[in-house]
C-alpha cells in the first residue's frame, strides 16, 4: 500500500519543527522520513533519528545510483536528501509519510507526488516577529539572524506555491489548523 506525504515547509523559527513533532503525536498513521545529510553528526544527534548520516563521497554515490527520491546541495560539498528506501519503510507499514523540510525540497516532493502529496507551508505572522523568536532561542548571534531574516524573506515568497499556508500566530490555533488539514487529506 502506498500512502500519502504531507510536506511541511517554513522558514527557521516559524514553528515548523514544533508543529511536525505535534501532528506525529496525535496522528498514530503518520511517520516522519529521516532525510539523508552528508555533514558530520552535531552533539545529542542520533543517526537513524535525526539524519542518515553518510559521508559526501558516499552521498554522491548513492546519486550515482538513483537511490533518492530528492536531493539537494545546499552548501558546497553539504548534501540533504530523501532515500527512496526511506518512504518504502513507512509505506510498508501502512503509514502516511510526513516531511519537515526546507522550501526547495518540498517543492521538489510536491512536484514528484503531485496529488499524492499535501504540501503545507508554516508562515510567520511577519518578520518582526520571526526575529523575536529566533532571538528568544538565545542559541543565534547578531550575524546568524540577520542572515535567517534574509532567506526568510526569501522563502517566503514560495508560500503561493504550496497548497496550504498556515500563520503561526497562536500556536494551539496552528496545531488545531494543521490537524483539521491532516485529517482532511488523509481520510
Amino acid at each position: 500500500m502506498k500512502g500519502k506525504l504531507l510536506i511541511f515547509s517554513a522558514p527557521s523559527g516559524s514553528g515548523k519543527t514544533t508543529i511536525v513533532r505535534h501532528l506525529l503525536s496525535e496522528f498514530p498513521t503518520l511517520e516522519f522520513s529521516i532525510s539523508a545529510c552528508s555533514r558530520t553528526k552535531r552533539d545529542k544527534e542520533v543517526d537513524g533519528r535525526d539524519y542518515y548520516f553518510i559521508s559526501p563521497e558516499e552521498f554522491k554515490e548513492k546519486i550515482s545510483q538513483n537511490l533518492f527520491i530528492e536531493w539537494e546541495e545546499v552548501y558546497p560539498g553539504s548534501y540533504y536528501g530523501t532515500l527512496k528506501s526511506e518512504l518504502e519503510r513507512i509505506w510498508k507499514k501502512g503509514n502516511h509519510v510526513i516531511f519537515d523540510v526546507d522550501v526547495k525540497g518540498g517543492s521538489n516532493l510536491k512536484n514528484i507526488f503531485k496529488r499524492d502529496a499535501l504540501s503545507v507551508f508554516i508562515m510567520p505572522p511577519s518578520i518582526q516577529v520571526l526575529r523575536q523568536r529566533l532571538e528568544k532561542r538565545g542559541s543565534e548571534t547578531p550575524e546568524t539572524i540577520a542572515k535567517r531574516i534574509g532567506k526568510a524573506e526569501e522563502e517566503m515568497k514560495f508560500a503561493p506555491n504550496f497548497d496550504v499556508i498556515i500563520i503561526n500566530e497562536n500556536l494551539e490555533q496552528t496545531f488545531r489548523e494543521a490537524e483539521n488539514t491532516v485529517l482532511s487529506f488523509i481520510t
